[in-house]
């Protein structure tokens, strides 16, 4: 048992823990948990064209989900129009190819978006898919302000874990604070970021790395907003996280409680925050992509079922849960909605909702509670010492961090010290080669994605347009709000990868640590 549970009466260990909705809410962020409110329920999803994906919403939505989750394809998160030579053969493959305001019409066809929930899997080109977001609620009639939900919009996380970033850290770092900024003032409702620990997860990290390399993030976020003129309690309270939910049962329903501890003690303690609200560490789960198999692709509905009930255990506040077939393709429709069905048959059957906190008092998951934190705090203090994230990420630690536990789980699977069922036990070559349902991208989509952009292009004001993306260019260099600037440029017709090739003149691009 960690030291501050020998040494102290059940009751002095009560208080450290304390109660739900309390500070520093090792319990859960809200006093009744889920007997006041089920998390919410979200199916990640976005393919091919805006129409098709919205289709998928549309039913999605008929099926009880709650809240709308939007993946993006390459092109669309490495800021490139579907006609640039690089989006070829890429458009719309992993996510829905969104260029331009009238993409985003029809992506949101037929949804109010004053009374859905949306989360967008976006980073470096996140403020202009924002704005693209608030553009249409406008034209809906909906008010800004009203508007709930969040974007991903974590580049720290893509120089170490995913790849896909466009600028320099301080461009990044720049633009996102300046729309933490237009969002407290204009979009209160909505989280203007989710530091992503999920991806630091998926790279290969272990469950301590993924809360330290998170909260590390998280910090330079908080200082460089800081830096920026904004008070803590302006902006802490918008802020939120996504987290992995991988198989270790009850270390992933530790990690949580430890990362709402951990938040909370740095938002207050680092940071003097003085609103319980901006203490509070709300985060949104998915269910773990590496760790779905090809072989045996059914007993991926196992793994996700367990990995959701650990996530609900540990006071998750939304969860996607993953389909069958991910490793092997986008989901489809059936698929995606048996990953739904997963977490209704949790919230709806098993009635683990009508406790707040189910495991509280449990020696060993308050004890490996305990043992993840400290371990967390030490990986913090030593990335302090070295300076910070940024330069962390520019020295390849925490990237060799990340690969170093990714190998060493790699290792222990193929000499099976790690058991994978169906990949290095239990295997059947029947079962692998049972048949199952394909989502194919057809490859005419991405001629038709060319087609749709040069006919944009040719409707709009091009005077305006050009008018626009240069004074976003005057307002990188003069320092006004950028998100501001992106949001006249959206209006004034020009695409994402417009505005993107704005500013990369501006800000110029990052160059991959390559480790020598």
């Amino acid at each position: 048992m960690p030291k501050e549970f020998k040494e102290t009466s059940d009751q002095a260990a009560q208080e450290y823990l304390g109660s739900s909705g309390k500070y520093p809410f090792t319990r859960g962020v809200q006093k009744d948990m889920y007997r006041g409110r089920l998390w919410t329920m979200r199916q990640y999803a976005g393919f091919g064209t805006a129409e098709e994906s919205n289709k998928r919403y549309h039913y999605l939505l008929s099926q009880g989900t709650m809240g709308l989750s939007v993946a993006f394809d390459l092109p669309t998160q490495l800021g490139y129009d579907p006609d640039h030579a690089r989006s070829k053969g890429e458009v719309g493959k992993v996510g829905v190819s969104i260029a331009t305001l009238d993409d985003m019409r029809v992506l949101f066809r037929g949804i109010d978006l004053s009374k859905v929930s949306t989360s967008m899997t976006i980073n470096a080109t996140a403020s202009i898919l924002f704005a693209f977001y608030v553009t249409i609620a406008e034209e809906q009639g909906a008010s800004v302000r009203d508007l709930r939900g969040t974007l991903q919009n974590d580049v720290l996380k893509e120089y170490v874990a995913r790849g896909n970033y466009i600028y320099p850290p301080d461009g990044a770092l720049r633009i996102t604070t300046d729309m933490f900024a237009w969002c407290a003032k204009n979009a209160p409702k909505w989280n203007p970021i989710s530091i992503s620990g999920y991806h630091i997860r998926e790279a290969g990290s272990t469950a301590v790395q993924e809360l330290a390399f998170t909260f590390a993030n998280a910090i330079t976020y908080t200082e460089a907003a800081l830096k920026s003129g904004l008070t803590i309690d302006q902006f802490a309270g918008q802020l939120s996280f996504f987290f992995n939910v991988h198989s270790d049962f009850f270390e992933e329903i530790a990690k949580f409680r430890a990362a709402r501890r951990i938040w909370a003690k740095i938002v207050k303690e680092r940071f003097g925050a003085k609103e319980a609200r901006s203490c509070m560490l709300r985060f949104h789960s998915q269910t773990a992509g590496s760790t779905l198999t090809a072989q045996q692709p059914q007993n991926n509905v196992v793994r996700v079922a367990t990995q959701a009930l650990s996530a609900v255990l540990g006071g998750t506040q939304s969860l996607h849960t993953n389909s069958l077939d991910e490793a092997l393709a986008l989901p489809t429709e059936s698929s995606a909605r048996l990953a739904l069905r997963t977490q209704q048959v949790i919230a709806y059957e098993t009635n683990v909702t009508q406790t707040v906190d189910p495991l509280a008092g449990s020696y060993f998951v308050e004890s490996l509670t305990s043992e993840l934190e400290q371990k967390t705090w030490k990986y913090l203090e030593e990335i302090d010492r070295r300076g910070g994230t940024v330069k962390c990420i520019e020295s390849g630690y925490i990237q060799n961090e990340i690969l170093n536990s990714a190998y060493s789980d790699q290792r222990a699977i193929d000499e099976g010290r790690i058991k994978v069922v169906g990949v290095n036990c239990f295997t059947d070559e029947q079962a692998d080669s049972a048949p199952i349902e394909i989502l194919r991208i057809p490859p005419e989509l991405e001629r038709g994605a060319v087609e749709r952009i040069a006919a944009y292009r040719s409707k709009r004001n091009e005077q305006a347009t050009q008018a626009a993306l240069k004074s976003l260019q005057d307002a990188v260099q003069s320092g006004q709000n950028l998100q501001e600037q992106i949001m006249l440029a959206v209006k004034s017709g020009a695409t994402l990868g417009e505005i993107s090739d704005s500013m990369r003149q501006e800000f110029g691009l990052f160059q991959e640590y390559s480790g020598f």
